[in-house]
This record gives C-alpha cells, sequence and structure tokens, in this order.
C-alpha cells in the first residue's frame, strides 16, 4: 500500500512539474514573440512594395480553393461562388534569425499591419467594393507571408442557354495586380486547377473542373505587360428538376392536341380543347422566360414550346375548317368526284372509318346486306306501285269512256246515277298527283340527308388523318429534344 501511494504522488508531482516547464516555455515564448513584434515594425511600412532593389519583381502566389458554388443567374449572367484564398510571398524587411527569440519560426500579426499585393477579381460583377476580409497572415522567419481569406465573390459569366436544361457553362474568374504591372509584381500559379477537395455538392450544377490559366496582357494604355490567372469553372447542369417540372408536362400537353380530332364534332369541344392547350403551353413558355435572359439564342426547350404552340395553333385552325365541313348541309354541293374515290373510298378503309352514326362495333357485312335487302324491297314496292298507279289511271279513263256511251243505251233514266258514280273515279287523279308529290319531296329529303351525310363522313375521316399525323410529329419532336439533348 505504501508504494503505491508513493508512486501515484511521484507521478502526480512529474505531471506537475512538465506542466510548470511548459507554461514557461509557452510564456516565454510570448515574451520573445512581442520582442519579436516590436523589433520588426519599429521601422517597417506597409506602404510600399518590400523589395531591397526596386527593379527587382516581387513573386506572388495564388491558390484558388472553391467551397461553395451560391447562385447561378442565368438572366443576369452572374455566378456567385465562396472562394478561400491564399496569397503568398516574400518580406525582405520581415526576417530575423530564429536562434536569438528562442527558435520562434513564425508568428501569427493582422494583415493590415504588412504589405499585401492588391490582387483583385478583374471580372467582378458586385455592386460591394469593400476591401478584402482583415485576417491574419502567417509570417516566417525567412520573410515568406502566408495570407489565407475567404471571399464570396460575384463574378461575370457568358451563359450560353441554347440546349437548356442540358446544358454546360464555363464561368472565368480572372485574377491580377490592380496596379502593379509584371516588372513589380509577378503572379505564380500555386497549382494547375483550383483546389475542389473542400468543395461541397451543389444541387443545380456538378463540377467537371476548374483549371487555370497564366495570361501576359498588354493593354492599349500602358506598355508594361500585366500578368493574370484566369481559373475556369466547368459547369453541368442537372436536369432532372427541369426535366420533371418543364420538358415533361409540355411533351404530356403536346400529346392532348391531336386528340381533338378524336373528338366528336357534335360535342361542341372540339376548339375549346385546342385553346386551352395553346394556353397552358403559353403559361409554360412564360416560365422560361422568366429564368432566361433576353438574348438572341433561344434555348431548346423553348424551341420545343414554339414548335409545339405552332402545332396546335396548326390543329386548331384546320378543325375550325373541318367543322365547316362536318356541319354542310342540304344547300351545300355535293362532294367532289376525286373526294369521294379518294377519301370516302380508300382514306375511309386506311383509317377505319365508319359511316356516321354507324356502331363500330357492328360487323359490315351484315349492315350491307341490310342495306341491300332494304333497297331492293323498297325498290320492288316503289316499281309495283307505280305500275299499279299507271293501270288504275288507264282502267280509270277507259272504264270511263265506255261506261259514258254504254250507260244511256243500257239503262236509260238511270244512267245519271251510275254516271255520278263513274266521276268518282276523277278523284283518284288527284290523289295521286299528292301522293307522287309526296314521293318527291320525300325523296328529295333523303338526297340532300345522304349529301351531308357524305360531308360528314368526309370531315371525320380528315379528322383521323390528321390526328396520326400530328401525333406523330409530336413523338419525332420529342425523340428530336431528346437526341439534341444526348
Amino acid at each position: 500500500m505504501k508504494r503505491n501511494s508513493l508512486s501515484s504522488l511521484s507521478s502526480s508531482l512529474w505531471l506537475l512539474v512538465t506542466a510548470a516547464m511548459l507554461q514557461a516555455v509557452e510564456s516565454a515564448k510570448g515574451k520573445y514573440a512581442h520582442m519579436l513584434f516590436n523589433e520588426l515594425f519599429e521601422d517597417y511600412s506597409n506602404a510600399l512594395r518590400p523589395v531591397e532593389d526596386t527593379d527587382k519583381v516581387l513573386n506572388v502566389t495564388l491558390q484558388i480553393t472553391l467551397s461553395q458554388i451560391k447562385d447561378m443567374d442565368e438572366r443576369n449572367q452572374i455566378l456567385s461562388t465562396y472562394l478561400w484564398i491564399r496569397q503568398s510571398w516574400y518580406d525582405a524587411y520581415l526576417k530575423w534569425d530564429k536562434d536569438k527569440y528562442d527558435g520562434l519560426d513564425s508568428i501569427r500579426i493582422p494583415s493590415n499591419l504588412v504589405w499585401r499585393p492588391d490582387i483583385v477579381l478583374y471580372n467582378k460583377a458586385d455592386d460591394d467594393f469593400s476591401e478584402p476580409v482583415n485576417t491574419n497572415v502567417v509570417l516566417r522567419y525567412d520573410g515568406k507571408i502566408t495570407w489565407d481569406a475567404p471571399a464570396i465573390t460575384k463574378s461575370s459569366c457568358v451563359v450560353d442557354v441554347s440546349y437548356f436544361p442540358f446544358d454546360s457553362q464555363q464561368c472565368n474568374l480572372t485574377f491580377g495586380s490592380w496596379t502593379y504591372n509584371g516588372n513589380q509584381v509577378d503572379i505564380i500559379n500555386s497549382l494547375d486547377s483550383g483546389d475542389l477537395s473542400d468543395f461541397i455538392e451543389d444541387v443545380e450544377w456538378e463540377i467537371h473542373g476548374m483549371p487555370a490559366v497564366k495570361n501576359v496582357i498588354t493593354y492599349g494604355c500602358c506598355s508594361e505587360p500585366y500578368p493574370d490567372v484566369t481559373f475556369t469553372l466547368i459547369l453541368k447542369r442537372k436536369s432532372s428538376f427541369y426535366i420533371f417540372n418543364l420538358l415533361l408536362p409540355c411533351i404530356l400537353i403536346s400529346f392532348l392536341a391531336p386528340l381533338g380530332f378524336y373528338l366528336p364534332a357534335d360535342s361542341g369541344e372540339k376548339v375549346s380543347l385546342g385553346v386551352t392547350v395553346l394556353l397552358a403551353l403559353t403559361v409554360f413558355q412564360l416560365m422560361v422566360a422568366e429564368i432566361m435572359p433576353p438574348s438572341e439564342n433561344i434555348p431548346l426547350i423553348g424551341k420545343y414550346y414554339i414548335a409545339t404552340m405552332t402545332m396546335i395553333t396548326a390543329s386548331t385552325a384546320l378543325t375550325i375548317i373541318i367543322m365547316n365541313l362536318h356541319h354542310c348541309g342540304s344547300e351545300a354541293k355535293p362532294v367532289p368526284q376525286w373526294a369521294r374515290v379518294l377519301i370516302l373510298d380508300y382514306m375511309s378503309k386506311i383509317f377505319f372509318v365508319y359511316d356516321v352514326g354507324e356502331n363500330c362495333t357492328s360487323p359490315k357485312k351484315e349492315k350491307e346486306e341490310e342495306s341491300k335487302l332494304e333497297g331492293e324491297d323498297g325498290c320492288q314496292r316503289r316499281h309495283k306501285e307505280v305500275r299499279s298507279h299507271l293501270s288504275s289511271r288507264s282502267d280509270d279513263s277507259d272504264l270511263k269512256e265506255k261506261l259514258n256511251g254504254n250507260l244511256d243505251k243500257s239503262y236509260g233514266g238511270h244512267g245519271e246515277k251510275v254516271r255520278e258514280a263513274v266521276n268518282c273515279c276523277s278523284c283518284y287523279k288527284m290523289l295521286i298527283k299528292n301522293i307522287e308529290y309526296i314521293a318527291n319531296c320525300v325523296r328529295d329529303h333523303k338526297a340532300n340527308r345522304a349529301k351531308g351525310i357524305e360531308w360528314k363522313k368526309v370531315a371525320k375521316v380528315m379528322d383521323r388523318f390528321f390526328m396520326w399525323v400530328f401525333f406523330v410529329m409530336v413523338f419525332f419532336m420529342s425523340l428530336l429534344v431528346i437526341g439534341k439533348a444526348a
């Protein structure tokens, strides 16, 4: 027991001694850091470029880390990003011998105390011209200064929406010194591309790379070269959201347009269906127009909307023309011979169009046989009636002549009564004329009705023809859009 207590006491004493020594070392380093800071910045000025020879170029190493894409404003063509900007350079007046300061090799001081390169984003599109964040810099004993500063940048980006929502964009971030030329401050790429290791995945865009290229440009105002580093951000849009909210509803609505031709003409809803579909597509077109920039490059989905709206407008116009054909009455001209041969004989069989009022489920042969039998019976009845009427008329005339000639001879005084009975036969003539007039009216009515039925069948065949034509058009338009997107 005594040995255990002695061992625990010795370990606790050792820990106390170690903690005291560490505290003494830290206090010693803090003391040397204050002394170093006072000696370094006693005669230091952050206004001038920190080089011993003014003709010497100061190299600034630049590294960009992309953390997040905050927003892509296609309409205003502005890209908002969250970046970490790392700059490092050597200051000739901020060096020390670390052995004189108890091995102190680096200190951290506010960035506004040292000279900083005025590297800015050339294609900045922000109204806020505030200075960079005054984070601390790391100062090493050999004069190397490393400055890490976060920044939320808004840069101008030329957005090409020709293949929206299946588009890819390339946005440039150009960094360079605003006042120093290439003979004074030179910019060096730390890496061949931007750092994407800490990138937070975006819900709308995929990052396919961020290559960096150094450019040396001589502007018209000055003869000195001005170097800059351009980071090209390659973006690919995630199109699932737009497919399910803009493209797929348009495709479904466009397939409703040909069904207007299948709608019965007597329903009175053919034209209203086309107008309703056209208004629905107009709403989606306005939604796309609010997102896209007002440029000459029409997006792919916009072209699809315009083509579909043109198709629906044409289908509505054709529906109105076909409705006029459907409602042709007795006053209309007969169906032309070419239309009767081409439309009623051939196209009706191709598109399986039955007569108006005929049930599509009933066998066609049975109806044809019934109509033939009815036609034959009717013809036979009409022939019999005509023959009976003609024979009765001839018999009545002969009978009247014979009776009028023989009544006086045969019956004498009773002939007048018999003559009155014979005169009743003249009433049949008026009756026959009335029957013939009624028969002619019925015949004309049937002819006019048959004429209207033919025009209705022509309209029905044209409806089926244009329905399939527009279905094929919608199908190939959808395939074309998908093919261009692929």
